[in-house]
């Protein structure tokens, strides 16, 4: 097991009503002026705005809000949102929603806190963030997991480019986590949030590091309650339990605790980046559409990893043959995906059959115009990434 730092300072609300409690714990962590954030409609249509609002107002809290974040979220809104946050000189930024409207929340704060600095410094590394503003969550999609993580994604839409962001001042103070506000959510994004779910933490387990027997243990654990619960979710999207383990399964993915002691993968979140930036398709979607394909061309570095993941996840096991039981594990993992409605390549995904220029081009800005590689699993550089761009592309 490698050295680790782990340190998790987000206050969960969890369960009914627990809404409610959002402006006790604004003040608890400081906060007077709060800049509200949200995405599209249905954070208004369902209520869920006007109660907080009604909430800070009892608490004699000011506020102004910002709406109209999307999946895929941009630092235009984020920028427009630190322009607003210093205006009415803001000490909290509140998110409800789900990972975009999180991460977008996490821009402003950083922003706010660092006026003069233009927040895509930090999200390419020419600035080093070192401080920011506390941010809150009122979660509306078991999805992300950006609620308890060091983590935020925006995209440049000016450069085509979509990048992440690993820092300490990306963990919320606090999440309010009641399952009931993900009962309006549509099927698919339902279906995006599982996948996203289960890939948070499938990027933390295959690793080169076997000698973690806890996160493992973890890391297996979670998964199998995901792929349980997702099935009944998706069926019944209002059904109470499957929802609550699906919203704790998401904080707990991507907080951590599942990859503690190795170094984490990440290929397949790095390729789909790159299809979210060019094509806009959702996260969730873009990570099933590349999955299998990863998983297909790494799987025989150590086909003992992919083995124990079919046995101890998906109980299927061709006894002393690791390989014939690696494989079948892809395949459950598709069949999985698809039984979700989820894309697995990229005619599934809706963005058709690419030409060599587009492949060379998606391998070339996975690799931040070659300056890098990514995976740990398999190290993959630009020329691996390719292949594996091109049997998505190939595949009916």
């Amino acid at each position: 097991m490698r050295n680790f730092t782990y340190y998790v300072p987000t206050e969960v609300e969890f369960g009914k009503d627990t809404e409610h409690k959002v402006a006790d714990l604004i003040q608890k962590h400081g906060g007077h002026r709060v800049l509200v954030v949200y995405g599209g409609g249905s954070a208004q249509k369902s209520g869920l705005l006007d109660r907080i609002y009604k909430r800070l107002e009892d608490a004699g809290l000011e506020y102004q809000s910002l709406g109209g974040v999307k999946p895929n979220p941009t630092v235009d809104l984020a920028r427009k949102g630190v322009e607003q946050a210093i205006a009415m000189k803001a000490d909290f930024i509140l998110a409800v929603g789900g990972g975009s409207v999180i991460d977008t929340a996490k821009g402003i704060a950083h922003g706010n806190a660092n006026p003069g600095t233009d927040i895509w410094d930090f999200w390419t590394g020419t600035t080093n963030l070192r401080q920011s503003t506390p941010v809150g969550v009122v979660l509306t999609i078991p999805a992300a997991g950006s609620e308890t993580s060091a983590s935020a994604v925006l995209t440049n839409t000016e450069i085509g480019q979509k990048r992440g962001l690993s820092s300490e001042f990306n963990r919320p103070v606090f999440a309010i986590l009641n399952p009931e506000l993900t009962f309006t959510l549509p099927l698919y994004q339902v279906a995006c949030g599982i996948t996203d779910i289960l890939m948070h933490t499938l990027d933390r387990y295959f690793v080169p590091e076997e000698d973690n027997e806890t996160s493992d243990a973890l890391a297996e654990a979670l998964l199998r309650t995901v792929i349980r619960n997702g099935t009944i979710a998706i069926k019944n999207p209002q059904d109470y339990q499957a929802m609550s383990e699906l919203m704790w399964c998401g904080s707990l993915s991507h907080n951590s605790i599942t990859g503690l002691g190795s170094r984490g993968d990440w290929a397949v979140h790095q390729l789909g980046h790159e299809l979210s930036a060019k094509f806009d398709v959702a996260h969730g979607a873009s990570l099933s559409a590349m999955w299998k394909f990863w998983a297909l061309y790494v799987y025989q570095v150590n086909p003992r990893r992919f083995a124990r993941y079919a046995r101890n996840v998906w109980a299927v096991d061709a006894g002393r043959d690791d390989e014939q039981t690696a494989l079948a594990s892809i395949e459950a993992t598709v069949a999985y995906f698809k039984s979700l409605g989820m894309p697995t390549n990229f005619k599934e995904l809706g963005i058709g059959t690419l030409g060599d220029a587009e492949l060379d081009e998606l391998a070339y800005r996975c690799t931040y115009f070659g300056a890098r590689t990514i995976g740990n699993f398999m190290v993959l550089d630009q020329k691996k990434i390719r292949d594996i761009y091109s049997l998505a592309n190939q595949a009916v």
